[in-house]
């Protein structure tokens, strides 16, 4: 069974069970004309309906690549959660409506013992559905299935908290409905902010884990001749797609021939390990040449005084030449324009004998 029709599974599973909670909620809830319950009923079928996203999304989501969307269809699944954030948040401001209301005009709830047993094992099948739906979610990389799942881990706290009014109502005759169903409200639109920002985020293109960055630059740094790795940037289009880029400093005496095996063991192997498909550039280092070597330290030393600067890469000076090469890496948020011209500035006047092309580069990846 492939990743897809796994995530279809969860989904109808979810459904059903959401589907029967509701079912048993709305019943209790009528019977004991309670707000909450019935509210929580409606939650439920929310939740059910974003299974249902869920399913087309991934459906839509797995189709293969076309001469339009040549990077495939994966993002898609970003959409659908952001659809789901929608549901969740639309469930949430409709609720705190019909609690407000039940708050201006209250009506008596007459909760049984039989209610609250059928709301206190509503909670436990939650706790396990949200559960089960989140960690399969993790397992096969759907932010969709995700996003259900905390929704539903969450929803089965707000059932705690329609249960505690059940008690309440039962052993003080005083009816708290109105105000548990705004908090619950509340609480749900929150969940559907929270997720909604994740998914635009991942619209957006965020920075990809670490974990994942770091496992790549060992592989590719174990490689032999590749004396360093820099500028990895990676494109995520969808949960299991990424394609990405990466330059690898290597010895300036290499021959093109040499440098071709060199590249392509490296795409392969990234490729084969990580299902990453990466394009590789080259930086040459000067192998035999001390000079070369005290003018980086140097070069080094001017960057480092300026905070903002993370590091230089890619350096190399021309043999025969007067030329420098460098990449400066500078850290998010700063006056990049402002430090760089500082640091071409000082440079140049510690060595008025070189010409410096330098580069302004970002940290894209740990």
């Amino acid at each position: 069974m492939d990743r897809s029709q796994q995530i279809v599974r969860v989904s109808v599973i979810g459904i059903a069970a959401n589907v029967a909670l509701a079912a048993f909620k709305a019943a209790v809830g009528l019977l004991a004309g309670s707000i909450a319950v019935v509210l929580d009923a409606v939650n439920n079928l929310s939740d059910a309906f974003s299974s249902v996203v869920t399913i087309i999304g991934t459906k839509l989501a797995n189709r293969p690549p076309d001469r339009k969307h040549p990077y495939g269809h994966g993002r898609i699944e970003y959409v659908s959660s952001v659809a789901i954030a929608i549901i969740v948040l639309l469930a949430g401001v409709a609720s705190f409506r019909e609690s407000v209301d039940a708050i201006l005009h209250p009506e008596k709830a007459d909760y049984t013992l039989v209610t609250v047993i059928v709301v206190a094992a509503a909670v436990l099948v939650k706790l396990i559905l949200g559960r089960f739906v989140k960690k399969s979610g993790e397992k096969l990389r759907s932010e969709s299935l995700v996003a259900s799942g905390t929704d539903a881990f969450f929803d089965a706290i707000v059932s705690a908290t329609t249960l505690v009014g059940a008690v309440v109502t039962m052993l003080f005759r005083i009816s708290i409905d109105g105000w548990l169903g705004a908090l619950i409200s509340i609480l749900i639109v929150k969940a559907g902010a929270e997720i909604l920002m994740e998914s635009l985020s991942d619209i957006v293109g965020q920075r990809i884990e670490g974990d994942l960055t770091r496992s790549l630059r060992n592989k590719i740094n174990s490689t032999e001749g590749v004396l360093g790795t820099y500028d990895l940037i990676l494109h995520r289009y969808g949960p299991e797609k990424f394609i990405g880029s990466v330059h690898v400093e290597v010895a300036d005496n290499l021959t093109a021939r040499e440098i071709h095996r060199l590249t392509r063991k490296i795409s392969e192997e990234v490729y084969r390990e990580f299902g990453i498909i990466m394009t590789v550039g080259i930086y040459a280092s000067n192998s035999e040449d001390p000079d070369a070597a005290a003018l980086k330290q140097d070069v080094e030393r001017i960057a480092a005084a300026h905070p903002e600067v993370l590091g230089i890469h890619g350096f190399y000076t021309e043999p025969g030449t007067n030329r420098v090469s460098f990449d400066l890496l500078m850290d998010f948020g700063q006056d990049t324009k402002a430090v760089y011209e500082a640091v071409c500035e000082e440079v140049s006047a510690a060595h008025p004998g070189y010409i410096f092309d330098i580069v302004l580069d970002s940290d894209f990846s740990d």
